[in-house]
């Protein structure tokens, strides 16, 4: 007020939120998002339903997945998704203890803010704390060789254990442990394993024991003439990104006729461009043609005369994969191809699978791009298998770059805490207290994996914290029997770079949530009242 007249700064219809309250709502919305995932956790994790408004249903306890379906609109909730797609995307798991471990950072925080401690302090501690916890995390790794397939089975394995694709566990770990070895590219230090070279085709109706991995590439189309052979075997395969049609003038241009012979020499001039596209395949000694673009109707008729088999309107990632397989080159005018530009496949073949058509280039000399056909019984199972498939290949190509691996079931969680403790004592100052709190928040892990398997959490912690005291440092929680095992005789490993991404954005994300102490909310939002913080922005009571 100036002068008893109001200053007005923001549209009518704003809201803002300052100080202790933003900070509490914000704290909040995050932990509500923890919470949804909180109970998918571990082997003995739970399934969440999804119906999305069009009556979808998608059933998975895979923490990215869930948190893609579910409509949040809290801003603070929307980040703590985002630590989830980018964890994905880094590591293909460890989605979900990463939201879990951010909620409880920040659970803790606020322990910390109501004694007065300012969010600056905490987040400089939790600071120091992520890149203590690394380096804990470091020291306790186990280098490993990139081809050994075993360990490679083994963190498919772990990656797998509590989905529905549990039970052929081991027949998609071997799957995926050969694909990703196949499509791995070694030059000197640096090794590349690119899972967009891997192409993965869901088809009902079937065993989830008939998913099988294909030397090559499954095209999701048919032969485009039933005249056309439907197997080709020793096949000479050439790739041609331009239509094999006759092609129309760039400017606009009519073309008179007057007489009927007119006509007929246009046509014969039509179909011979066309038999000469035809003819320059067949001198090129290719047998199977996999075009980007249209196939003309008569072209189709001259290809299956000469007994080609071709393929039309392929997509533009197929015919990359194609090229990296068959070791084609992609042609972009008919003219130029030449025997040299073809790829080589033992069969290229039509099948139908379930009710459909496709297309199998298989039998590959040394692919650097393949296939996986998953199968299952319902449209629900071959999702969820392919979820799992994805964590199991993201893991085994993070191994695969980096070489080196930690022990899971909640060990490393457990070695990481005793580590932090430890340090803060050497700290001092009240960024110690955020250190102490980030070693019991880290716990979280170990303590939620008992809970979901309805186990004591406190005398799991107390059991496992006895273990790496007496300096067994690889100490987890077997879920079966309540038992501490040491987790790396058993076999229970994840890549190191999962361990490490998990803190790091999970701190991240808390530190981030942290700093925020003002919300202007520029726009009304649906729901119950307390706009951006007290509703959490526009979802019903008692849910997310």
């Amino acid at each position: 007020m100036m002068s008893g007249q109001p200053i007005i700064l923001l549209k009518e219809g704003t809201r803002r939120e300052t100080g202790r309250n933003a900070q509490s709502n914000n704290i909040q919305a995050a932990k509500a998002v923890a919470d949804a995932v909180r109970s998918t956790l571990g082997p003995k994790g739970m399934d969440k339903m999804l119906v999305d408004s069009m009556g979808d249903v998608v059933i998975t306890n895979d923490g990215v997945t869930i948190l893609k379906e579910i409509d949040v609109e809290h801003p603070a909730a929307k980040m703590m998704i985002e630590v989830a797609k980018t964890l994905d995307g880094e590591c293909g798991d460890g989605t979900t203890t990463a939201v879990v471990v951010g909620g409880e950072l920040l659970k803790r925080a606020e322990n910390l803010i109501e004694q007065n401690v300012h969010p600056t302090l905490i987040t400089i501690g939790y600071r120091m704390a992520s890149d203590k916890a690394i380096e804990i995390l470091n020291n306790i790794a186990v280098t490993v060789d990139r081809n050994d397939k075993e360990t490679l089975l083994d963190l498919a394995r772990t990656a797998m254990t509590g989905k529905n694709a549990e039970v052929v566990k081991d027949h998609l770990a071997d799957i995926a442990a050969d694909a990703v070895m196949k499509i791995s590219l070694v030059e000197d230090d640096y090794v590349e394993a690119d899972l967009d070279n891997i192409k993965i085709e869901k088809k009902q109706g079937a065993s989830a024991n008939e998913t099988k991995l294909i030397d090559g590439i499954i095209i999701d189309k048919e032969r485009v003439h039933s005249g056309m052979p439907r197997k080709v075997k020793d096949a000479k395969v050439a790739l041609i990104n331009s239509a094999f049609e006759v092609k129309k003038t760039e400017v606009d241009a009519k073309i008179s006729i007057r007489d009927p012979h007119q006509l007929q020499e246009f046509l014969a001039q039509e179909e011979m461009v066309l038999k000469k596209f035809v003819k320059t395949v067949k001198d090129s000694g290719a047998n199977v043609i996999i075009c980007q673009k249209g196939i003309d109707d008569l072209a189709q008729h001259y290809l299956a005369k000469e007994g080609i088999f071709a393929i039309r309107r392929s997509k533009k990632s197929d015919m990359e994969k194609l090229s990296k397989a068959t070791g084609a080159r992609i042609v972009t005018n008919i003219n130029d191809l030449q025997s040299e530009d073809l790829g080589s496949a033992a069969v290229v073949e039509e099948r139908k699978i379930s009710d459909d058509r496709m297309t199998f280039v298989t039998g590959c000399v040394n692919p650097k791009a393949v296939s996986i056909l998953v199968r299952g019984a319902t449209e629900h199972v071959v999702d969820e298998l392919q979820r799992a498939l994805d964590d199991a290949l993201g893991v085994i190509s993070t191994a695969v770059k980096e070489g080196k691996i930690t022990a899971g079931g909640g060990s490393a969680a457990v070695e990481i805490s005793r580590g932090l403790k430890d340090y803060a004592s050497t700290v001092g100052g009240r960024e110690q207290m955020a250190i102490e709190e980030f070693a019991n928040a880290i716990e979280v892990v170990p303590r939620t994996l008992a809970e979901n398997a309805g186990l004591d959490p406190i005398n799991t912690l107390i059991n496992l914290r006895k273990a790496h005291k007496d300096g067994d440092k690889y100490a987890g929680l077997n879920v079966d029997t309540g038992e501490i095992i040491n987790m790396l005789d058993n076999k229970v490993i994840e890549p190191l770079k999962v361990g490490s991404q998990v803190i790091s954005s999970a701190t991240e994300a808390a530190v981030m949530i942290l700093r925020i102490d003002d919300v202007i909310a520029a726009r009304e939002m649906s729901g119950p009242p307390g706009g951006p913080g007290g509703g959490m922005g526009g979802m019903p009571p008692g849910m997310m």
